[in-house]
């Protein structure tokens, strides 16, 4: 089996191209955004957080009022522990290496830490465009456009620009964007910053804050070559805030955040079991030709509404979605080969009820927040132990309850063993009841 690292590259084009050969920054004039929301009446005053003994108030940073009125909307009173960690010393302008579980607040821990900055800090009085004052890097176009709409969010009060690039979306379009207004917190895969900055588009001469999101990954699929391509293009780690946020840290990923940080502070939220106490884990011991009747079974049994299936290939999941759906139950498939557009458009199906059961690979392991996915089914254990935290984590998430089920079959019963280790504990191992394997009714297809 081939794991897939759905890794985005940058594009030859260009790539030959020296420094002396970029095209050069060309001054655009224009007003600079305003953060007067006057109109607005909303008060600080009506966010009431009562302080409640264990945890800390968003009240208790001295936040911007326009940022406040953001977390307001969104119902967030009270920080998450990594989350209250992290901003008591970003806030001040420390670096930071935040280690947490998936769906802990790290991406909100982040962008506040970084619209504060901005916030705090006048812009030039002379802007360029296409010069970000803060730069978030992530691995995959999913997350991207996950952070892009927590920014977007985050900073509706603040008059703030967000921009997301990410490779398999139109580039003229992205382009457009960038030239049509300043951009000040730029969110994108490594692959389409490099085609930005190597045609001359990007500058990164003006980044005060740079973060690295889900480092670990993004460095493990082989990014480090990019990775620092880009940041020798920001100011020295003297003249900029760098923040690096992961589920997980090994001793060489921890090793190469040190070289891009100053004295950074390294905050580390552990739950007692590495994965989330919120998920209830089951692991069916199933012969693989049973699989796909074992998955049907539980689904319509059931009546299971929003459902994850992880698969390890994406011939595997191209799979089961097709039979899925040949079998009456709405599903669509999330792969590394699937267009973005059309990754959009299931996420939104997905999210709105449309779509019933995502069937994906590791590409969605991370970076999906999708409220009320009861289930989240391992038609294929993965290959690394971690990965398997990230798939279940997309349930269970902000305290709600979900489970996780597991299929064991003679091709991967091997994986579970590092998985325990990993999670400390024993998953029992059942045998599903005979009706779970009985042959799948014929049905019509799924509209």
């Amino acid at each position: 089996m081939t794991k897939e690292a759905d890794a985005e590259k940058p594009s030859t084009e260009n790539t030959s191209k020296t420094a002396k050969s970029r095209k050069a920054k060309t001054p655009r004039r224009g007003k600079q955004p305003s953060t007067n929301k006057a109109e607005q009446p909303w008060q600080l005053a009506d966010f009431v957080a009562p302080p409640v003994p264990g945890k800390t108030r968003f009240h208790d940073f001295g936040l911007h009022d326009g940022l406040m009125h953001a977390l307001h909307d969104l119902g967030f009173p009270y920080c998450t522990p990594i989350q209250s960690e992290v901003l008591g010393h970003t806030l001040s302008g420390r670096d930071a290496i935040g280690r947490a579980q998936t769906g802990t607040g790290k991406t909100a821990a982040f962008l506040i830490s970084i619209i504060s900055q901005l916030l705090h800090t006048p812009p030039p009085k002379e802007r360029y465009m296409g010069e970000p004052r803060a730069l978030v890097i992530a691995p995959t176009r999913e997350l991207v456009v996950q952070i892009g709409k927590d920014a977007e969010a985050l900073t509706r009060y603040s008059g703030l620009n967000v921009m997301g690039f990410v490779g398999g979306m139109d580039f003229d379009k992205q382009l457009k964007t960038l030239e049509a207004r300043f951009c000040d917190i730029l969110i994108a895969t490594p692959g389409r910053l490099l085609d930005f900055n190597q045609r001359g588009e990007v500058h990164l001469d003006m980044v005060e804050v740079l973060v690295l999101d889900e480092a670990d990954r993004m460095l493990d699929m082989g990014f480090i070559p990019q990775v620092r391509q880009i940041i020798r293009q920001t100011p020295p780690k003297a003249e900029r805030q760098t923040l690096l946020f992961s589920a997980t840290f090994s001793e060489d990923v921890m090793n190469l955040a040190k070289q891009w940080t100053k004295e950074p502070v390294l905050v580390e939220i552990e739950p007692e079991q590495v994965a989330s106490d919120t998920v209830e884990q089951h692991v069916y011991a199933v012969a693989e030709s049973d699989k796909y009747k074992l998955l049907y079974h539980l689904i319509t049994e059931h009546n299971w509404q929003r459902v994850m299936v992880f698969a390890n290939r994406r011939d595997e999941v191209q799979r089961i979605s097709e039979r899925l759906l040949k079998d009456g139950i709405s599903a669509a498939q999330m792969s590394g080969d699937v267009p973005q557009h059309k990754r959009i458009k299931v996420l939104e199906g997905f999210r709105e009820g449309r779509i019933r059961v995502l069937v994906a690979t590791d590409v969605a392991g991370r970076g999906i927040h999708i409220e009320g996915i009861s289930h989240v089914i391992n038609y294929t254990l993965p290959e690394e132990a971690g990965d398997y935290v990230h798939r279940i984590g997309r349930t269970g998430r902000a305290g709600a309850s979900g489970t996780s089920i597991s299929f064991a079959g003679e091709n991967d019963a091997f994986a579970l063993a590092p998985i325990e280790a990993l999670i400390g504990r024993k998953i029992n191992c059942e045998i599903p009841p005979a009706k779970w394997l009985a042959a799948v009714p014929k049905c019509s297809p799924s509209p």
